[in-house]
């Protein structure tokens, strides 16, 4: 193999290559001084001891830390491996099969007999190069670049070094090096034979290896302003293989190289091809282009060759603490030190660790508890789990933000972008229904079809953050759909037939159709979302902008702050004053996803019991909720208590967590207080009380001291001095009685909603309509009987009780018919010219325009 590269010896090599050898076998890096010594016995060296894990897990390749080459010897590290790696690469893996052959001599040959090939790797270089650095000066060298996977190739054998047979006299010639290119001798080694063209490939006699081709692309932060991000081919060999996967962020080892880029051949108009004798008119030999200068190949393009693949999401590397790796519970745990395992139980062990973690979420957004809350839980997870039909049910937690403009929803997405490793940020208006799921691209060299991922399969096993979710096509919402619930990407496109794994966690930002948020309005008329994606977020939280003095004042001052902090150089957990670090955060999360809490039976029967609550509340008349109460929402009860048990470092899920789910759950879904609204006052005919066999003249006074009926501004004790009737003059009075009162959003809905099913049931029944003195005695009649059973909620017991809430039916019935329009009067009672037709005797209807609200 070292022959092929270096037909004539080098004295350097051999010298390098004994100067590895004796690093291999003498570093220690438990000593300051490296002790020379041959018996296996003695002080404890590192490489000696990786050699027996090699062995156990029957590996060929010797990862070296190339920090402990240069404690060793600097010269050997800086200016042999780094600046000629390419030259010294045979001498460096000679080296590796010697310190096998010293120390396993049996390892050194397979079952058959045939010789090993031994491989070396490094990693931890000093320097780090950006994909945008990489210049010809650095051909050949040892180095190291930090880059993106966006596309892995499937492994295929690839011919290093080839055995091949003279057709005219049988000799063999071995050990041909492959240059990245099917490559024959050049010349017969027979000196009596001449062939230069007829040879044949002895395979069995041939050295294979693995082979894959990856695409790496610049990370998004390393992207200079009004650039597009670079990419690269990056070829893995041997053992490393497999070891990237598309939307890893990876530190690449390994030496660049340069290869004829074939693809580029292959276009039309790049060459001029040389015609025959012939074919020229006169003769001659016709256009022979620039081949006949013998230039053969003029493009060539830069790979990178790599030796060794490090995920900056594994644990410790970069600084960055992986949360959602795919590590086993066990390797998890283990990984921690003694001192980290001590800081994490002495954060769960506080009383108020929820509070605590939840003020480290995204700590320069001020305020939005509940969302904190629900990004937290997100991050925890629940638990995925696999039914006996091998059914997968997931336990990730999608989360969707919709609130008005400068509510620092992207700051929410941008916190957890740069939270985790893989996690993907993308705009739902710049982003295909290809570009979120996947697509099939065809590869340049070889002409096949690949699959690309998208936005989903890069954030596997991590958070899609899409900002402006309400602004995708809706053709693009629906590719989405499979990925949401099941968590798979199934593709049936150029003859491939693939179901690809997309376990992500959703968390979506939105805005309101109109601009701002009407309150007036459940949540599936504010944002243009389909419900099939909007059942399948298991929170959904609004964020208005509300003018507020103390709440504008704590905004600013904050905000004010953190800039300050930042001028005066503050970096991390001292810009902001948080309980917890960003490290100790992930740290801590990353160690309770390793648990997989259980449902205890008080547990289960909690989830029922709040499941049953959410649907009764969801079809009680009156309420409107965000979207309807599904299956899909006792699921998202399940994850959110597992969510909570972990955060708790518990193994079993309690009632206190589902209680807790559940009231996240239902201040998720229950929709945003809606505005008052502003009734006027009651027509002179109608002042009359009708209700309980006569009035005793103080109904306005009485409404103004109700909760739901309040006159804009009145303090509640100048509504109590109202009650004195001779105390004020009889302009004073009708002033009052003129002027108008507020109800609630809610009160208001639930006496419409009522008024409208009677007169709709009656329509049914075939009448024409309902006299609105009817429709009032069977509304207090229907309050009398729900306030009877307990069940309405409504609090009246006295007589003046019921005064008020036929005073507030009276005033919203005539509400909707002169302001809203929803009921219209049918026939007007028949009276002698020259009296007004009572309203009681009119004959109400709804209005045909007017859409009954389903049930939300």
């Amino acid at each position: 193999m070292d022959q092929a590269r270096n037909q004539a010896p080098d004295d350097l090599g051999l010298i390098i290559k004994d100067k590895f050898n004796e690093f291999l076998d003498n570093f220690s890096s438990e000593q300051e001084d490296n002790v020379s010594t041959s018996n296996i016995e003695g002080p404890y060296r590192d490489y000696v001891h990786q050699l027996k894990a090699l062995k156990e897990r029957d590996r060929t390749t010797l990862y070296i830390d190339f920090q402990h080459l240069r404690n060793f010897d600097v010269y050997l590290a800086d200016e042999a491996v780094v600046k000629e790696y390419y030259r010294f690469e045979p001498y460096l893996c000679q080296a590796v099969e010697n310190f096998v052959k010293s120390h396993a001599p049996d390892y050194v040959v397979d079952e058959h007999g045939k010789p090993k090939a031994f491989y070396v790797s490094f990693y931890n270089m000093p320097t780090v190069s950006k994909l945008r650095e990489l210049r010809t000066d650095k051909i050949g060298q040892l180095m190291s670049v930090s880059a993106t996977v966006t596309r892995t190739s499937e492994v295929r054998p690839e011919l290093l070094f080839g055995s091949f047979e003279c057709n005219e006299c049988s000799h063999k010639i071995e050990n041909v090096e492959q240059q990245f290119r099917f490559t024959q001798p050049t010349l017969c080694l027979n000196p009596i034979c001449g062939n230069r063209d007829k040879w044949t490939l002895k395979n069995t006699l041939c050295t294979f290896v693995d082979w894959q081709r990856v695409r790496c692309q610049e990370s998004s932060d390393e992207v200079p302003a009004g650039s597009l991000p670079r990419s690269l081919d990056v070829i893995l060999r041997h053992e490393t293989v497999e070891t990237a996967r598309a939307g890893d962020k990876v530190v690449l080892t390994g030496q660049l190289m340069v290869v004829p880029d074939a693809g580029a051949l292959a276009m039309a108009g790049d060459r001029t091809e040389s015609r025959s004798n012939e074919g020229g008119r006169n003769g001659g030999e016709g256009a022979t282009g620039l081949k006949a200068l013998g230039v053969r190949e003029l493009h060539y393009r830069l790979v990178f060759l790599t030796n060794s693949v490090v995920n900056t999401a594994a644990a410790g590397a970069s600084g960055m603490v992986n949360i959602r790796g795919e590590e086993s519970n066990e390797d998890v745990l283990a990984s921690f030190s003694e001192a980290e395992l001590a800081e994490i139980k002495e954060m769960s062990e506080k009383p108020n660790v929820y509070s605590d973690l939840v003020k480290s979420i995204a700590p320069s957004v001020y305020g939005h508890q509940d969302i904190k809350r629900a990004v937290l839980l997100m991050l925890f997870g629940g638990v995925h789990k696999e039914t006996s039909e091998g059914i997968k049910l997931r336990g990730d937690i999608n989360v969707c933000i919709v609130g008005d403009p400068s509510c620092a929803k992207s700051q929410f997405l941008k916190y957890v972008a740069k939270f985790l490793p893989r996690a993907v940020y993308t705009s739902g208006k710049s982003s295909s229904a290809a570009g979120l799921t996947a697509t099939v691209a065809k590869e340049p060299e070889t002409g096949e079809f690949c699959i690309e991922a998208g936005a989903l399969m890069l954030a596997d096993n991590g958070i899609c953050c899409i900002d402006e979710f309400d602004k995708m096509d809706s053709k693009d919402q629906v590719a989405i759909h499979e990925a949401m619930e099941q968590q798979t990407i199934s593709l049936a496109k150029a003859g491939i037939q693939a179901t690809l794994n997309a376990r992500t966690s959703i968390l979506a930002a939105a805005n309101p159709a109109g601009g701002r948020y009407d309150k007036s309005k459940p949540l599936k008329y504010n944002v243009a979302l389909p419900a099939p994606i909007l059942s399948r977020f298991d929170l959904v939280h609004v964020m208005v902008d509300e003018i507020d003095d103390v709440v504008d004042y704590n905004i600013a001052t904050h905000i004010v702050n953190v800039h300050e902090r930042q001028l005066a150089g503050m970096e991390g957990s001292d810009l902001i004053d948080v309980p917890y670090s960003q490290i100790q955060l992930q740290r801590y999360i990353r160690y309770a996803r390793a648990m997989a809490p259980i449902i205890g039976e008080a547990a289960q029967q909690e989830v029922v019991s709040s499941y049953v609550k959410l649907r009764l509340g969801d079809a009680a008349p009156g309420t409107k909720t965000s979207y309807k109460i599904t299956v899909r929402q006792l699921e998202a009860l399940v994850r959110l208590s597992e969510a909570l048990a972990r955060l708790h470092l518990k193994t079993v899920v309690t009632p206190s967590h589902v209680r807790e789910a559940a009231k996240m759950l239902s201040t998720s879904i229950i929709n945003v207080q809606s505005q008052d609204v502003m009734i006027d006052p009651l027509e002179e005919d109608d002042e009359e009380d009708e209700y309980g066999g006569g009035g005793n003249g103080n109904a306005d006074e009485d409404a103004a001291d109700d909760a739901d009926l309040r006159t804009p501004g009145e303090d509640p004790a100048e509504a109590m001095d109202a009650d004195e009737p001779k105390g004020e003059g009889k302009e004073a009075k009708d002033a009052e009685k003129k002027a108008q009162f507020t109800l609630t959003y809610q009160k208001f809905q639930g006496v419409t909603d009522l008024l409208v099913e009677r007169l709709k049931q009656a329509e049914e029944e075939g009448e024409q309509g309902m006299k609105q003195g009817e429709l009032l005695t069977w509304y207090m009649d229907h309050i009398t009987e729900r306030n009877a059973e307990g069940t309405a909620g409504q609090g009246m017991a006295s007589n003046d009780d019921m005064q008020q809430e036929y005073k507030i039916v009276k005033a919203v019935m005539q509400h909707l018919i002169m302001r809203d329009g929803t009921l219209i009067i049918q026939e007007e009672e028949t009276v002698e010219e020259g009296k007004t037709p009572r309203a009681a005797h009119r004959v109400l209807a709804v209005s045909p325009n007017y859409v009954v609200a389903e049930s939300q």
